[in-house]
């Protein structure tokens, strides 16, 4: 109860103060929501500060490394900072790295409704902002209402390459597994106040229709991107529709797969009644190191460290060269599954 009032008082507080911003942004004509323009170029040392949310999973590990080899190999100090899912911590520390003058940010936030407040604090001290993984918006709490010139620049993967792959390769092996639309529905598990979790939901959604040509129904099920909590939603879903003889599982992420997967064997249906699609392929890969079948039957591998490394690179061309920041920038992907994962260079979590 006490987590939830304080996401409402970061809400609120973000909503009040994406007023004030957006009667900024239309007077001044600003480009984009996180270019500081007129951030001088840097000819000398150079601080980089990363901040993560939920920074012991391993995808975020992973990015944090990469972040690190990139920057020792750029000759440039980098702090990362690990948010937890602390809303209230991400400001705070914003503000901690702005004081100790930290020449560029790069931020993956647990809320997008600090947006305008992380917005804020570094452009009031001409700051230059990235965000990796997650979209934030500097007039707005949510993203998905933002005009794109109010979204911060972003490091990533693109929402819909990668749900759209993840769909395609659903849809090949419900083809395989010669399953009737009318005995299977498809589980769509995500955080719904994440823009870009939305998008790959969409696209795979999207993708496995085109691809099938079959009319499975969909569950859309709201989770909080964490293995137990998906795996509590999904085991309240397969209950409340009983009759299901197969299940196509597919989310924003491979928790919230892992979670459905694990839901759908506590609850009686076998490898052979799961195909779960993960992404990230970093909890995928636990099933795939042990002989017994698993409903786990691929996922997209995600690699952070090309994130990580790939949003000091952007920070650093824009300190000491003033290249401007491409509204998006991304990093490849592959997907992998229990015949090729150890060859493909993921690590399991």
């Amino acid at each position: 109860m006490r987590a939830l009032r304080r996401r409402r008082t970061v809400a609120a507080t973000a909503v009040g103060l994406a007023a004030v911003l957006g009667l900024s942004a239309c007077s001044s004509g600003k480009e984009s929501a996180g270019s500081s323009d007129n951030a001088p170029k840097k000819s000398g040392s150079l601080s980089i500060t990363y901040l993560q949310k939920q920074g012991d999973q391993q995808y975020f590990i992973d990015e944090a490394a990469g972040a690190q080899a990139k920057a020792k190999e750029l000759g440039v100090k980098l702090k990362v900072v690990n948010l937890g899912n602390d809303a209230n911590k991400t400001v705070s520390e914003v503000q901690s790295a702005v004081a100790q003058k930290s020449d560029g940010l790069v931020i993956v936030v647990p809320d997008p409704a600090v947006g305008p407040q992380v917005v804020q604090a570094a452009h009031a001290a001409n700051v230059p902002l990235l965000t990796s993984d997650d979209q934030i918006c500097s007039t707005g709490p949510d993203p998905a209402k933002c005009a794109k010139t109010d979204l911060v620049p972003r490091i990533g993967f693109s929402g819909t390459q990668m749900g759209g792959e993840v769909g395609k390769r659903a849809a090949a092996e419900f083809k395989k597994a010669g399953w009737k639309a009318a005995d299977t529905r498809t589980i769509s598990a995500w955080k719904q106040d994440v823009t870009v979790c939305g998008d790959r939901v969409k696209a795979a959604k999207q993708t496995f229709a085109a691809g099938t040509g079959a009319a499975v129904q969909n569950i859309d099920v709201a989770t909080d991107n964490t293995p137990t909590g998906a795996q509590d939603k999904i085991a309240a879903t397969v209950t409340a529709h009983s009759d299901v003889k197969h299940w196509v599982i597919w989310g924003c992420n491979d928790e919230n797969v892992q979670g459905g997967v694990t839901a759908m064997e506590n609850a009686g249906n076998g490898a052979k009644d799961v195909i779960g699609v993960g992404l990230g392929a970093y909890l995928a890969c636990k099933d795939w190191g042990s002989t017994a079948p698993s409903g786990m039957k691929a996922a997209l591998f995600i690699n952070g460290r090309d994130v990580g490394a790939l949003a000091v690179q952007t920070m650093v061309d824009k300190l000491r060269g003033g290249k401007a920041f491409q509204q998006e920038a991304f990093a490849p992907t592959k997907m992998v599954d229990a015949s090729d994962w150890k060859t493909s260079g993921v690590t399991c979590s």
